[in-house]
């Protein structure tokens, strides 16, 4: 495995790749602090692709002048070790000054109206910090594929919206949510909770389930979806509720009755810890 910091040496490789034949490259961007989620969407890109990129950043313009930037999990040497293990070929590892050269107030990418919906209303600037990443690593990689984790939907409509946009190359690639035996969403956050706070963490899985359930059941109405959902979550008082949501994945607009590929998203904080997690209902 090489382990690359600069888009200059990325950048080289990709194109000497594709050059060389019929060469498929899947990118998979991170923040580092890596699981077993991170490892599903490894083995979706080596299934995919014939070359694997894993980019170890964590971007701080994504991040909310009071949010954790500061102390998000970093875990380098056993990073390395998954990635390897999980047969990457490339370890991208940029620092901040390579990846924002002129400053990271310097140039954006933004997809208005989308960023300011579910997650990007209570982090402002968060949607724009993580499309202006990505679009920095789409262009360094020149990645055929890249992957990401469904746990977290909405970005990925922001990023599909922008790469149809920007007519950009790269094929967005959603992989499901990885889950711990009792239902809690794979993050890095997770390694902040408290046992106590991470059983308190198992209302936003519960919730999702109640949900899926009530669809499957034959319930479209978002009103009734929503009221329930709102009620379920109740019962865990020491959770607290950011968003509960029915809204069309494309758009993230909210919707009145719930069809196929409706995304039903939940976000709450768990003492100083925000989770969130959601079901693309069927």
């Amino acid at each position: 495995m090489q382990v690359l910091r600069t888009v200059a040496e990325l950048r080289h490789l990709s194109r000497a790749l594709h050059a060389a034949g019929a060469n498929t490259i899947g990118l998979v961007p991170t923040m580092g602090a890596l699981h077993a989620g991170h490892a599903s969407l490894f083995r979706a890109a080596r299934a995919g692709c014939t070359h694997v990129a894993i980019s170890l950043f964590v971007n701080p313009t994504q991040f909310g002048p009071n949010e954790d930037f500061g102390r998000y999990p970093r875990a380098f040497e056993a990073d390395c070790a998954l990635a390897e293990s999980e047969g990457a070929d490339v370890l991208f590892v940029p620092t901040v000054v390579e990846l924002y050269p002129n400053g990271t107030d310097s140039a954006f990418v933004e997809v208005p109206k989308l960023s300011e919906r579910l997650d990007g209303a209570s982090r402002p600037g968060h949607f724009r910090g993580v499309t202006t990443v990505v679009a920095k690593l789409l262009i360094a990689a020149e990645p055929d594929r890249a992957y990401f984790g469904q746990k977290d939907a909405a970005q990925v409509a922001l990023l599909r919206r922008m790469t149809a946009d920007l007519r950009l190359a790269t094929e967005i690639v959603v992989c499901p949510i990885v889950r711990e035996s009792d239902g809690l969403a794979l993050s890095s956050r997770n390694a902040y909770l408290t046992p106590a706070q991470r059983a308190q963490a198992l209302i936003l899985s519960r919730t999702v389930r109640h949900i899926e359930f009530l669809v499957a059941e034959g319930e479209r109405r978002a009103s009734m979806l929503l009221a329930v959902a709102r009620a379920v979550f109740a019962t865990e008082p020491e959770a607290r509720i950011d968003y509960i949501a029915l809204v069309d994945w494309a758009t993230l607009e909210p919707v009145e009755m719930a069809v196929p590929g409706t995304l039903f998203a939940v976000a709450a904080q768990v003492g100083s810890t925000r989770l969130i997690d959601n079901a693309i209902l069927s």
